[in-house]
């Protein structure tokens, strides 16, 4: 029997050693593994197995990650300092590059992100990064692309989600708006004005031709005259308005 124990545990031991080296991934995981120190394909999804002591494992997710992007502080092109912020989607398609191609990809990519956006803002004006931010978000995911892709990381989507205008650039660009509104208030009132002149001169062309159409005005402006219910109306009356019915009578 005493010689039967250091057997029994080492035994146990070997088992419990065994036992430990099976491992379950998921299906959105992939099991990175170095062997001695060396980088080997990566295993899963499902059950797999890693021999104990000589190799070591590392999970990486493969899913969409979200990242996002902590408000900077950039100066434009024309000198007005905002605050902008974004949000990066990206999601690791090479888990053994992610893992041999940086310490930390997280990090690393949310570093690389907030400098790049710093530096594609600072290179706008701000009307550009207003009116154009399709544009922009397409110029960010290039970029980050650009340096992410030999850490075996694709970026799906840069979108800048806020940018943050100074209380006295509000007031400034509420002013130009309103100022814009009335310019083309005036304008629409203005044209508005010259097509109706158009009209009051073709129709004098038109009484001009026919005399008897004034005649037909004047008593029509009666009419709506004595439709408003005044008890008093005092109305000018040209001579030369009767002139064709005193001509009718003496006929």
């Amino acid at each position: 029997m005493l010689g039967f124990g250091p057997l029994a545990t080492v035994l146990v031991i070997g088992v419990v050693l065994l036992i430990s080296g099976i491992k379950i991934i998921k299906e959105y995981e992939r099991a990175v593994i170095f062997r001695l120190g060396r980088m080997v394909e990566p295993r899963g999804p499902g059950i797999i197995y890693v021999i104990p002591i000589i190799e070591k494992m590392s999970r990486m997710d493969l899913r969409l990650i979200t990242l996002d992007i902590p408000p900077q502080d950039v100066i434009t092109r024309d000198n007005v300092s905002i605050k902008v912020n974004a949000v990066l989607y990206f999601r690791v398609l090479d888990p053994n590059r992610a893992v041999r191609e940086v310490e930390n990809y997280l990090f690393s990519t949310s570093q690389l992100a907030q400098t790049t956006l710093r530096s594609v803002c600072g290179e706008c004006a701000l009307d550009e990064l207003l009116a154009e931010r399709e544009k922009i978000n397409a110029h960010l995911q290039a970029i980050i692309e650009q340096h992410t892709d030999p850490w075996g990381i694709k970026v799906t989507q840069v979108a800048i989600k806020q940018i943050d205008l100074p209380q006295e650039m509000q007031r400034a660009m509420a002013k130009q708006a309103e100022a814009e509104r009335e310019r083309r208030a005036k304008i629409i009132h203005a044209d508005g004005e010259f097509q109706a002149s158009q009209k009051l001169a073709d129709a004098a062309e038109v009484i001009g031709k026919h005399p008897m159409a004034l005649q037909l005005r004047f008593l029509q402006s009666l009419v709506e005259i004595a439709s408003e219910k005044n008890s008093t109306i005092i109305f000018p009356v040209p001579i030369d308005l009767l002139s064709p019915f005193i001509k009718k009578s003496e006929s």
